[in-house]
Order: structure tokens, then sequence, then C-alpha cells
């Protein structure tokens, strides 16, 4: 799994002492990481339960810990990165029999879904993408293994973990078992404590099911991520993740499930928070979804990652079309930077290194927003170095900013990226011929020191959504945010 050997020590710590720390859950505070595998990381992502298509908030966990993956394999670690694909699920029955499909049809047209947003996102495949539907044989054996060890039972065809068969249980979400309330699915029948989970489901009519020595039936959710986790990473792995609203019941009951089995399950658990609409969060059983499909149609995919991306991942995004505005206008201020260099001194790869300053930002729980005031700083300087005609100085900061869009996916002369520039050349080169004769009309305004007329034609343009900026070649022309 893991390509590093122990030469690879020197990775976990950096000149001067420094390490990566992330906020563990678990532990409720900022801890060193250290990791099991010296010069390796091993994640386990909860991914999409497929039963309808993404919306912002699913995608935004995505992207956070496609940043973390991308700022770790920076610093010269080995990363196995799993993100899971719950293709079974109570939704998505309730989906197949609504729509009157097949539940598989409904899982995998949305599972396409989520990965599409994913890649228009920029976010990296993962080392493995597996389905819950294909991991049955594995989960059969862990609640064999549960059963033989008095962790879990068998009623009228479910399967049941016992809470109260492990020390310990609840201590990530840091509740009481007293006052615990159990969600619970229908046909959940049979338990010995109504606080006990179900891992295996009873078959009902209609539904899929598969054959297991308790009967048929399918799995709980729960016992998906254990078994795959498991499968890909082995009895003990790094890091956890999802979103907070996955610390219970859900990565409550995988981490029973894992140690019941005689697993030390994750390390590390790492939690995203939401994308909030008026205070709530972002939901499909709420109405207050915002499609990453219909998003993609309105905002360009490198502007909807900003303003997904560099907010720190424990912080909540309150969606707004105001705050959008605000992520491309910043974009754009990098992004013309990055072009203006590009024309005067070509093509300029990035630095091997990031700025000292924004190394200590992500290397302290991952912190974007400060690291991301580092990539500012440096256009400012290297719009200096431009206007004082030092193109040395220009270079050098533009191999820095490369540098530091490429640990955050922004990289805007990254090859993924490169298409976005692409899409309507033609109109492009329509756009450009009637803006420069309208630019050579303000030029001759501007050489007949008619003022009022110079500074009349580049308002109009202005106001068209396109900015002018004169230059020692001339003026240029950008298209400026909406």
């Amino acid at each position: 799994m893991c390509r590093k050997g122990l030469g690879a020590l020197v990775v976990a710590h950096y000149p001067g002492g420094v390490t990566i720390r992330l906020y563990d859950t678990s532990a409720r505070q900022i801890r060193d990481f250290t990791p099991i595998t010296p010069g390796c990381v091993s994640i386990y992502l909860c991914g999409a339960t497929v039963q309808a298509a993404p919306h912002i908030g699913h995608i935004r966990s995505g992207l956070n810990f496609d940043i973390m993956r991308r700022w770790f394999e920076h610093r010269g670690y080995d990363v196995t990165f799993i993100r899971n694909v719950t293709d079974i699920d109570d939704k998505i029955i309730w989906k197949a029999a609504e729509q009157n499909r097949p539940w598989w049809s409904i899982g995998y047209e949305n599972e396409r879904a989520f990965n599409d947003g994913y890649t228009a996102l920029g976010c990296l495949p993962p080392t493995y993408e597996p389905r819950a539907t294909g991991h049955i044989t594995e989960m059969v054996e862990m609640m064999r293994t549960l059963i033989e060890r008095g962790h879990a039972y068998e009623a009228e065809g479910n399967v049941y973990f016992d809470v109260r068969s492990l020390p310990g249980y609840l201590s990530l979400s840091n509740q009481d078992l007293d006052e615990l309330r159990q969600p619970a699915g229908e046909g959940e029948t049979g338990k010995r404590d109504p606080r006990d989970f179900a891992m295996w489901k009873a078959v009902k009519p209609g539904e899929p099911s598969w054959e297991t020595p308790w009967g048929r039936g399918r799995p709980g959710w729960h016992l998906e991520c254990s078994a795959m986790a498991h499968k890909y990473l082995g009895p003990a792995f790094d890091i956890h993740g999802g979103g907070i609203d996955l610390i219970f019941p859900h990565h409550e009951n995988e981490i029973a499930q894992a140690r019941g089995f005689g697993d030390e399950f994750a390390h590390y658990w790492v939690h995203n928070s939401w994308v909030t609409m008026s205070g709530d969060k972002m939901s499909k059983s709420l109405g207050n979804s915002v499609l990453v499909s219909e998003m993609l149609k309105a905002w360009r995919p490198i502007v909807l990652r900003y303003y997904l991306g560099t907010p720190h991942y424990r912080s909540t995004i309150e969606y707004s079309e105001e705050a959008l505005r605000e992520a491309e206008s910043a974009f754009a201020r990098i992004e013309g930077f990055v072009q203006r260099v590009v024309e005067k001194a070509g093509a300029v790869e990035p630095a091997a290194e990031v700025p000292p300053a924004f190394a200590e930002a992500m290397d302290d729980d991952l912190g974007v927003p400060q690291a991301l005031a580092v990539v500012h700083t440096t256009v400012r300087q290297g719009n200096s170095a431009l206007a004082a005609d030092d193109k040395e100085a220009a270079v050098a900061r533009l191999a820095e900013v490369r540098a530091m869009l490429g640990v955050l996916g922004l990289d805007p002369l990254d090859p993924h990226w490169a298409g976005e520039s692409d899409r309507g050349e033609d109109l492009h080169g329509v756009v450009d011929t009637l803006v420069r004769l309208v630019l050579q009309q303000r030029e001759s305004a501007r050489t007949r020191k008619d003022w009022a007329t110079a500074d009349a034609i580049r308002d109009q343009l202005n106001q068209s959504g396109l900015v002018i900026e004169d230059g020692p070649q001339g003026p240029r022309w950008t298209l400026g945010p909406r």
C-alpha cells in the first residue's frame, strides 16, 4: 500500500522541528500528526450516498480533503486516499420506488454526477473508490466475528450491535449512553436494547437483498464503512474524515464495529463543517440545496473551487451570491497577475518550495485562509515588480504563487484548468476583434487629447463587463467580475 520505507522518516519532521498538526475530533484538540508508517499517510473519507445529485455542501467535503491530500503530498508523504460510495441505503430504495426505477440505476446515475462534480472542481481521483455493494462478503465476515465475540446478535433476520458490550462507546461524540436516542429505521424489530443499532436489515418484499447465514437482507450504513476501511487500509490507519453531521451516529458506530472486530481503526478523526443557507445546513430534505450542476452553469469551476475550498475546513460557509462574487473578484486579481507575467516573460514553472509563511499556515491544521493571505501578498509584490518593470522579481513571485496555488488546486496554468480558457475560444476571437476596434477609437481620442471621449469609451466597456488596463505595450482587456 505505502511505497516508502523507513528511510522516509524525515518527512514527518521539518527544519526547526515543525510538524503538521490537525484538529482531532476524538481528542477535541489540535494534535501533532505522527503517521503509523513513516513517510506514508492513509486516509478514509466517507464519500457520497448516491440517492440524488450532489449539492455544494457535498462537494465541499471532497474539496477539503483534496487540499489535505495535496498538502501531505507536497510535504513528501505517500498518500493512500480512499473515498467510498454508499450505493445502497433506505433513501436510494425509496427513490427507486418513487421513480419506478431499479435501485442500482438511481445509484449509478448519481455516482456519475458526484464524480463529474469532483472532477469539474479539480479534485484528484482517489486511490480507490469502493462501492458498498461490492463488499458484502467482508461485511458478513465482520458480523460473524462480532457475533462470536459477543458484540452483536441476530434477531428476526436483523443483526444488531450490542452497544453496552463495548467500553468507550460514544467517546467520539462525548455522549452519555443512558441519555442516548439511537436513530432507528423501519423494520428494525427484535432489539434487546433500543440503543443497539442495525448492521444488517432483514429482507422486505421488493427490496434488494443478499444471502447471509442469518437470512437474506441488506447492509446497514455503518457496517459498510467499517468493512471497506478494513479491506483497503487494514486494521489501523491514520485519518478518517467526513462532515461534522457524521460524527453521530455514523462514525461512532463505525468505531464500535471496528473495535469489536479487533481493529485499532482511525488514529485521527477530522471533520469538515457545513455549507449553510439562512443558517440551516444545506440539505435536500430541507429544500435549500444548491446543486453543483446548476452552479457550474453560472460560475467557472475554478471560481467555485476558490469559494468552497479557501475558508477553513472547520468553519461554516454561509451561501450567498454576494460571497461568490467576492470570491470571483479575489481570484480574478490572482489570475490577472499570472496572465500579465506570462505575457511579459513566457512560461514560468512553479517553485520547488512554497514560502515559509504559507507552509507554516498549512502545517497548522490546514490554515488555508492564512495561507491564502500569503498568496495575495505575493501577488501584490509581483504586481509592484511589474509596475517597476522588474521582470526577474515578477517571475520569482509568479513561481511562488504557482507553487502555492498548486497546493490549493487553483493554479490557472495547470493542465486541468486549461480547458476553461479554451471554452468559447471562437467567440473570444470575435470579441477581441470588436474590442480592439473600440480601443483604437479610444486611442485616437487620447491622441487628440479628447479625454472626455476616451474616458466615456472606457466606462462603456467597463459597464459591459470588460476591464481595460493601460500598459507599456498598449491597452489590454480582460473579463471582469460579474
